[in-house]
């Protein structure tokens, strides 16, 4: 399999681990000289850089937080003088202050070949002619992706989102090879070709980039099925460095973390404490090599956990398993921790459709009790009696594989649920 930089993708783990603990100094005394809020941190514990001497010694550090970053808004966490920056993106800021991050010409370049390796871990290549179907603009996705291709050799369609006839039109007439979009929006594309009677083998495409959103293995394989395409999963986090932070090679058995480039722990949500390998909980990532906007210990706020067994495709960097969801999000049922896309991923993955639907968790006795909601759909509505309820005790069987407890399922009334005025709630905890 092809690796781009084979360099720091197949390092052995003490010499990654030597080149992270030198990279993190370097990062510790930039922030210490150049960002107030660090600099505050560092004093209030009675820090200096110099006292970190191993990888081990970063938990005596606080985490960063998204609260912090819009505490400082919109420069103050910026290490370098703006005059230095020279690109800003940030988060649309719809209901709070959005975050703002900058980028150095350095920061480019290593966004660049960040994104290069997911990519050519895909699959992609230099005669490859790339459609960008990603949001350009104040996020970071679209651009991510479009550097990458430009630093493999690909040609590149920097389509930008909706207008799916002339998205399908330019992949047909411009012979696309290689589609980048969300997962969801990728079944957009296959059912609106489906409708007009086009068939997704006769294009030529052959892979697909698929990122934005959380998306199921058996998403992946209706993507694959429809489109007739390679689809892999990449990782990235605005306020770190959008898409190149980890990427699935064609093994399809985890996203390897760039851990060059970010050093990553997992810590429970709960407590901050730092949990053993393959653990599931928070992922946190210090940046290793920006310039413009280095953070240290910054909370993603995605739950996932970390392989450090060796891939078949020859990189010895830690795998992340996809995202379970999120932190913020964690449910604690029957003492078991339960995350609502699991369950909308078992829905989906099972009806082959987004099911507008509603978890409620009661108390009952001295127990919680959970009910999950599913709105009926035409394609619900179509299926007889009998179908129905072997679609239901499929769904709740599965669910129950995936979270560990046991659920109701119940059917209700169309509209009830995905209306736009309706009052239903994600999530109703009436414990």
């Amino acid at each position: 399999m092809t690796i781009w930089d084979p360099l720091h993708e197949c390092m052995h783990r003490e010499d990654l681990e030597q080149l992270q603990l030198e990279k993190l100094q370097a990062a510790l005394n930039r922030v210490y000289k150049s960002v107030t809020h660090y600099r505050r941190i560092f004093t209030e514990r009675n820090i200096i850089p110099e006292d970190i001497q191993s990888l081990a010694d970063l938990t005596h550090l606080p985490f960063t937080t998204r609260e912090d970053l819009r505490g400082n808004y919109p420069y103050g966490m910026f290490a370098v003088p703006l005059r230095e920056v020279v690109r800003i993106h940030s988060s649309s800021g719809t209901t709070t202050k959005p975050i703002v991050v900058g980028y150095t010409k350095n920061d480019i370049r290593t966004w660049s070949n960040l994104a290069a390796r997911f990519m050519t871990a895909a699959g992609v290549t230099r005669d490859d002619l790339v459609q960008i179907s990603f949001l350009y603009g104040l996020y970071t996705g679209a651009f991510g992706i479009h550097y990458g291709a430009e630093a493999i050799g690909a040609s590149v369609i920097p389509m930008g989102t909706g207008n799916t006839e002339k998205q399908v039109l330019i992949m047909h007439d411009y012979r696309s090879t290689v589609l980048v979009c969300t997962p969801s929006y990728a079944l957009v594309l296959a059912d609106f070709m489906e409708r007009h009677g086009m068939n997704a083998r006769g294009l030529t495409l052959r892979v697909g980039l698929f990122g934005g959103e959380p998306w199921s293995e058996e998403m992946r394989e209706e993507i694959e099925d429809r489109l007739a395409i390679t689809a892999t999963d990449n990782y990235g986090v605005s306020e770190i460095m959008g898409p190149g932070i980890a990427g699935e090679c064609l093994c399809k058995n985890g996203l390897h973390l760039f851990e060059d480039a970010f050093l990553p722990e997992i810590i429970n949500p709960g407590t901050g404490q730092v949990l053993p390998p393959g653990s599931v909980g928070e992922l946190v990532l210090t940046t290793l090599s920006r310039e413009a906007f280095p953070l240290i210990r910054y909370r993603t706020g995605d739950l996932t956990r970390l392989d450090y067994s060796p891939c078949d495709c020859g990189r010895t960097l830690v795998r992340m398993q996809k995202p379970q969801g999120r932190s913020d999000d964690m449910l604690i049922i029957k003492g078991v921790n339960v995350f609502p896309s699991q369950i909308a991923d078992v829905l989906f993955g099972l009806s082959e459709e987004p099911l507008p639907h509603q978890i409620v968790i009661r108390r009952q006795g001295i127990q919680d009790g959970l009910e999950i909601r599913i709105e009926v759909t035409e394609r619900i509505f179509a299926l007889e009696l009998q179908q129905q309820r072997e679609l239901l005790d499929l769904m709740k069987r599965k669910i129950r594989s995936v979270i560990g407890i046991e659920a109701t399922l119940r059917l209700v009334e169309p509209g009830s649920l995905s209306r736009t005025d309706s009052t239903a709630v994600p999530v109703l905890d009436q414990r």
